[in-house]
């Protein structure tokens, strides 16, 4: 009787321990045609059982393993990130946005604060100037007045109405100075209107000039009234026609003149009003003569 020894069993292999990670597309696709190996690139057993890793191993490691990505013909990519050395590539940029900003924000209120402080300078300054001007007005001295002549005759109104009318011509003498020490002015006036009572005899209008610092000029200024209706309402001229050299004529003399001072330009001006009145009698007999306005006048 043959005895056959006992057939002794296969030996079971282990399979190492070791680490996949998923190769490019194109070698996954070649991979992934093969024969023989696991879902998850193990190699198969002798009785058919896929080889597991060592999770201990792993778990030691200082580095975790994490599986990210999706999952393409059986494979997933494997990745291994390293929590003690986090790498967070934004900081850095967010850094750095943050200190433009702050940079950026800090020009803008250094600028505004300075364009602030000079316009509030340049206003005091301007105000300055301004008030200085003011403390040089212009001296208007009145220096006398010529009637040069003076006639009533019987006439027609513009409507046709039969009344006595004025024909009077005369000249007003006038001192302007400037006092200024840094700017000139440009001088206008209103007319100048002779009147009696409520009645105007005679206007004229003076031609405008300027004056330079700390000058001064004398302005003549004609008054001229030509065929004014009276209609009976100056009574001291109907003696004109019989005795012209007894005429005793009361007037008043108005006017406003205007100054305007450019201190610094258009942006700081200056003006001066002043309203003149001079109240004078005219006497038949200084008829073409001279008439003072010591203390007759008045400005306001």
């Amino acid at each position: 009787m043959t005895t056959w020894p006992a057939k002794s069993s296969l030996p079971q292999t282990v399979s190492p321990v070791y680490f996949v990670q998923s190769p490019p597309n194109t070698e996954v696709d070649k991979i992934s045609t093969g024969s023989g190996l696991s879902p998850f690139g193990s190699p198969v057993n002798r009785q058919g059982q896929v080889s597991h890793y060592n999770h201990e191993s792993v778990a030691e490691s200082p580095s975790t393993l994490r599986f990210s990505g999706p999952l393409r013909n059986g494979y997933s990519s494997l990745q291994v990130h390293d929590h003690d050395h986090p790498i967070d590539e934004d900081d850095d940029d967010y850094d750095e946005v943050d200190g433009s900003d702050e940079k950026r924000g800090r020009r803008t209120r250094f600028y505004t604060c300075l364009l602030f402080t000079f316009v509030l300078a340049f206003t005091i300054f301007c105000l300055i100037l301004w008030g200085v001007s003011k403390s040089f007005s212009p001296i208007v001295t009145l220096k006398g007045m010529v009637i040069e002549s003076l006639n009533v005759q019987s006439g027609n109104d513009a409507s046709g109405v039969l009344t006595d009318m004025l024909t009077l011509n005369s000249t007003v003498t006038m001192l302007y100075k400037n006092p200024a020490t840094f700017f000139t002015v440009h001088v206008t006036s209103s007319p100048f209107q002779l009147s009696y009572s409520q009645l105007i005899l005679a206007s004229g209008q003076m031609e405008k000039f300027s004056q330079r610092r700390k000058t001064e000029r004398i302005i003549e200024t004609k008054v001229i009234g030509i065929q004014i209706p009276l209609y009976g309402g100056v009574p001291a001229l109907y003696a004109q026609r019989a005795k012209p050299d007894r005429v005793v004529l009361p007037l008043n003399l108005t006017f406003t003149l205007l100054s305007r001072a450019y201190v610094l330009g258009r942006l700081v001006k200056t003006k001066f009003y002043t309203s003149i009145r001079c109240s004078i009698t005219f006497h038949g007999d200084k008829l073409g003569k001279k008439i003072d306005f010591l203390k007759s006048c008045s400005d306001h």
